[in-house]
């Protein structure tokens, strides 16, 4: 079946974006389009069949048929929920994600456990289910990012375990601006230390163990690093805090700077390890551009602004949430009992700003 606009591997992303025409989205034949309550208008749009056809219609189908329904509707909000299709287990999700004609990418620079089910397929983040994991941006440290992630709602959770999302766009515009031009003067730099008894090991992260293979990766992906004793690696990279849409234009809030900032860990987490490392040692944390500290209230401030505008539904089994990585960020809520998400993401996108970034690791 030919596909309407789009073929696949056909032209890179923004190419794509050009045969899109910028018409309001309307209702479509069995499908309704609109918003979860009260969010009118807001991240996400959500697509469900109408109620008699319920559990009946094939996503990866209908997927085929509609995707300019689908880009517009993720570009414009940042991302679309399909809620009661036909979408039973893994390999419907998997058979969706063959139907956009899209590659996967593999899951680098990793920061917490997770497991490949089939290639560039994963679980989410194998974190302890009574934390919660902030809002970011994936891979927002890396050069090359997925401009696309998907999750799918394999087996929700008896309680909690929502995946809350927030659009960038707004938490931008919700920072005052004397910190949104100092990011913008100075952008951002993570330092991560590995092999410390903190975290992942290099040889996890980086999905090899070859020490010429995470130099070459390292190189392609404008990160430094500095090999340590006793097997150990710190790497750090100078990142924009602020990233220009490649199809929209509109200024994103795109980074980690909070996620990883050690004010975000718990006071009593925080104080054990301020007494082990100094600052550059830490397992992770986060700096202004030119090294300097970013103050606690700085981050503090940032965020405020991703709760502001954090959204949280629950999950039904068989939802599958799309969005556009650049445009909104994501995380997870506590929960108990057994849950399965999985995750995949696609599109990758080599920021053209890093070499107009006026600083340097």
């Amino acid at each position: 079946m030919e596909r309407k606009g789009f073929s696949a591997g056909a032209g890179s992303w923004a190419d794509r974006r050009k045969t899109i025409q910028p018409v309001s989205i309307s209702q479509t034949q069995l499908v309704t389009i609109g918003h979860l309550p009260g969010r009118e208008g807001a991240l996400p749009l959500v697509v469900q069949p109408v109620p008699e056809y319920a559990g009946k219609i094939k996503l990866h189908e209908w997927a085929v048929d509609h995707l300019q329904t689908i880009e517009r509707g993720v570009l414009q909000y940042g991302g679309v929920l399909f809620r009661g299709f036909d979408v039973k287990n893994q390999e419907d999700f998997h058979r969706f994600l063959d139907s956009l004609g899209t590659s996967l990418i593999q899951y680098n620079e990793s920061s917490t456990p997770r497991t490949q089910l089939r290639k560039n397929v994963y679980t989410s983040t194998e974190f302890p289910n009574d934390q919660t994991i902030a809002l970011h941006n994936e891979l927002s440290t890396s050069a090359t990012v997925p401009m696309r992630i998907w999750f799918f709602c394999d087996l929700p959770a008896e309680e909690g375990g929502q995946t809350p999302i927030a659009d960038v766009r707004r938490v931008y515009q919700r920072l005052s601006p004397e910190t949104r031009a100092r990011f913008e003067e100075k952008g951002w730099k993570l330092v991560r230390n590995y092999g410390d008894g903190f975290g992942l090991t290099w040889q996890d992260s980086f999905h090899t163990t070859d020490r010429g293979e995470v130099e070459r990766y390292c190189r392609e992906q404008a990160i430094t690093w500095d090999w340590k004793d006793g097997d150990r690696l710190r790497t750090w990279q100078v990142r924009p805090a602020v990233l220009q849409h490649p199809a929209t234009g509109e200024k994103a809030w795109f980074n980690h700077i909070a996620f990883w900032h050690d004010s975000s860990l718990a006071p009593e987490v925080r104080e054990l390890l301020r007494a082990e490392f100094a600052p550059e040692d830490m397992p992770y944390q986060t700096f202004y551009g030119d090294g300097t500290t970013i103050e606690d209230e700085v981050a503090a401030e940032l965020r405020e602004a991703y709760l502001a505008e954090r959204i949280v539904f629950d999950w039904y089994k068989g939802d599958l949430l799309m969005m556009d990585n650049l445009l909104a960020a994501h995380g997870r809520m506590p929960y108990k009992g057994e849950r399965r998400t999985l995750v995949a993401m696609a599109e990758p996108y080599r920021r053209p700003d890093l070499d107009a970034l006026a600083v340097t690791a």
